[in-house]
């Protein structure tokens, strides 16, 4: 990782510059000590990646909306208490945001179809509600890669729609046609449970799945991808089965996503990306955009999270038992913050640093062009410095001190996935003619 070179925090990078400065790096003129350039100091270094950042086109690959999304509710104008708002995009420096039309998994009837229909189609109407009725001043949905740059430029946040679950599609290809029109511009094949089109990472036993119904993509599968091919839409492989993964990349005559997992070398959970999937994403032209979630982010944040539940629900705080901390006693106080302190020793906190080694490793494997950046904010979350969008600058703040370079964090923000959103526009232009 890259944290070996330069150091997570300056580490061996700053030690490495403080040792030239010392006299061992080499000689000058009559064998005086060559200069050295003095370490970067914290304030140059936070001002350098503050105006990298300012310049890069920053695009998160996936936040969840609820079903009252842009309503007076769920009002995204105004901060609040979700992790993506219009306010904390820009407080943060998120230029862009695939917002998603997430349905989850049920029983495949008939019924059940129409009504993954109905639900998809409530969250591609609050969507578009924000931005061409609440705040069209604000935000513009992009339809193409052009239009992300041709947004952002113009000084607007810029909305995007990926669809997460093609349960929503059922057995109807033709709605693949009204979803791109809607704005559609990458689908998650599967979500938790296996449905017509692809195995999943994690299957549902309470929905009947065996370990695998397909061994990989469906052969109704292979005509859904040639479908969102045709049209211009990202295949995204994220949280389906390894197998139904390398199907897709072989299948799709376009370069895959996986809009949001980090690596499985360092954590091994089911949604995250072993090598051999690296490899073949980046060996096809692909992308993974690395998923800022703490259970995959660490294996030890699963742990820390269950401990802190439990203290939580020993003092009845809300919202299982209605209690809010202010309401404690001065020793149920005390209690509390020493159970806290303890589970803080024992499983520290997942940070910025601890995504950004995800980062590192796929970079190292398959190279910078392959490589994004995602939050799954609002469906996730849970990493200290990066916990919702107007902590943005965090990350390119840690990319920066690893020594990534300007050119490097505009690929990671962004260029990776608008250069494999125009490959898809080419095959499509191609198919369709």
């Amino acid at each position: 990782m890259r944290e070996r070179i330069w150091g997570r925090v300056g580490g061996v990078g700053l030690a490495l510059a403080g040792l030239l400065a010392s006299g061992c790096g080499g000689s000058g003129p009559a064998g005086e000590p060559a200069a050295a350039p003095a370490a970067e100091s914290a304030a140059s270094l936070i001002e350098r990646a503050r105006g990298i950042h300012d310049r890069a086109l920053t695009i998160d690959s996936h936040d969840d909306i609820p079903f009252d999304f842009a309503t007076p509710e769920v009002d995204p104008g105004i901060r609040g208490d979700r992790q993506v708002d219009l306010p904390k995009m820009e407080a943060g420096g998120l230029d862009a945001a695939f917002f998603v039309v997430y349905v989850g998994q049920t029983e495949r009837t008939p019924e059940n179809y129409a009504q993954a229909k109905a639900d998809a189609m409530t969250k591609f109407d609050a969507i578009h509600r924000m931005a061409e009725e609440m705040y069209p001043d604000r935000i513009e949905i992009a339809y193409t890669a052009d239009d992300f740059e041709r947004i952002a430029a113009s000084g607007k946040l810029v909305a995007a729609i990926g669809i997460e679950n093609g349960y929503v599609i059922g057995r109807d290809l033709s709605l693949l046609e009204t979803y791109h029109e809607l704005g559609a511009r990458y689908i998650t094949l599967a979500h938790n449970g296996h449905n017509d089109i692809a195995d999943s990472a994690n299957p549902r036993e309470n929905l009947g799945d065996a370990p695998s119904e397909h061994d990989g993509i469906s052969a109704y599968g292979e005509e859904v991808i040639a479908e969102m091919n045709r049209l211009g839409i990202m295949v995204d492989v994220s949280h389906i089965s390894k197998a139904a993964m390398l199907d897709a990349v072989r299948v799709s005559r376009a370069p895959v996503i996986a809009s949001h997992s980090s690596t499985r070398a360092l954590v091994d959970h089911p949604r995250n990306m072993d090598d051999e999937q690296l490899r073949a994403i980046g060996d096809t032209g692909g992308v993974i955009q690395t998923v800022a979630l703490a259970a995959f982010v660490s294996d030890t944040a699963g742990a820390r999270n269950a401990e802190i539940q439990a203290v939580r629900t020993d003092l009845g705080l809300a919202p299982r038992g209605g209690v809010a901390l202010t309401d404690l006693t001065e020793s149920q106080r005390s209690a509390y913050e020493h159970r806290m302190a303890e589970i803080g020793l024992e499983w520290p906190p997942v940070d910025v640093a601890m995504f950004v080694d995800h980062i590192d490793h796929a970079v190292e494997l398959i190279g910078i062009d392959h490589v994004g950046i995602s939050s799954d904010f609002d469906g996730g979350g849970g990493v200290e410095g990066w916990n919702d969008a107007s902590e943005t600058f965090n990350v390119t703040l840690e990319l920066v001190r690893r020594g990534y370079t300007e050119a490097e964090v505009a690929k990671l923000w962004g260029g990776n996935l608008l250069r494999v959103l125009r490959d898809v526009e080419r095959v499509a232009a191609d198919m369709q003619r």
